[in-house]
């Protein structure tokens, strides 16, 4: 069923937006976005893959909304139908793929932080997901990490050593969650996804995101001419705001 007012789209990142940092949405936000869906048009954007979102949305969330983009849209959905699908690979090469994964494993050898696990460089058909601790922390380490990193600036650091490093391969770096960076080629961040939404179709493009500062992850999308910036702070803000703007 068409929503109220199908011309306006609101797109929402996951990780504290919709749920808690690698958080599972909890049911009565489930809820409210499925209400708010009836409002106006919903879609979800993502840097994560579609397990990722799954594990954190529920099974088949890709269909639940009109529009579902996972790595910033890199694996677009309509309707419940695929898009695209993109690779950094294709854009690359696998010589400058070796050259950043070989780079990455020296840097983080060096880095001195009390805990390290594995998982240090995740490869996604869109993106590269770098963590100096390790995505296979516990949620405790997790949250001790994020308290050295933005007292050391340890990601910052890192990626400003890459960006001077790989100055020629066309690369951006968006620091976003609490453990982690992606690196991807420049225009592949969120706004990617704004070329399945023809400007003819929507009077107005709301973006609700937590990391809209510049070097987070939602600051491309936030800042862009396209769309209107909501900064969040949890999913109880996002449901507050889109409450007072579409449900009141």
């Amino acid at each position: 069923m068409a929503p109220a007012n199908p011309r306006i789209i609101a797109l929402f990142d996951v990780d504290g937006t919709l749920t808690i940092p690698r958080g599972e949405v909890t049911p009565d936000m489930m809820q409210f976005m499925k209400s708010l869906s009836e409002k106006i048009t919903v879609g979800i954007v993502g840097g994560s893959d579609l397990p990722k979102q799954e594990e954190q949305l529920g099974e088949g969330i890709a269909k639940v909304f009109p529009y579902n983009f996972s790595q910033n849209g890199l694996v677009a959905y309509k309707n419940g139908e695929l898009q695209e699908i993109q690779t950094i690979a294709k854009f690359l090469g696998e010589d400058n793929i070796k050259k950043v994964v070989n780079w990455t494993l020296k840097y983080l050898a060096d880095v001195d932080i009390p805990v390290k696990r594995g998982t240090f460089i995740e490869f996604r058909s869109g993106m590269m997901n770098i963590s100096p601790i390790g995505r296979n922390c516990s949620r405790e380490e997790r949250n001790d990490y994020e308290k050295i990193d933005l007292a050391q600036g340890i990601r910052k650091n890192m990626v400003a050593a890459m960006q001077k490093e790989f100055s020629d391969l066309g690369l951006t770096y968006s620091i976003g969650g609490q453990i982690s960076f992606v690196v991807f080629p420049t225009g592949w961040d969120k706004t990617y996804c704004l070329q399945y939404l023809p400007e003819g179709d929507f009077d107005e493009v709301h973006f609700f995101g937590d990391k809209t500062f510049e070097g987070g992850n939602d600051y491309e999308i936030f800042t862009s001419e396209r769309t209107i910036g909501h900064t969040v702070t949890s999913p109880e803000d996002t449901k507050e705001q889109c409450t007072k703007l579409f449900m009141s």
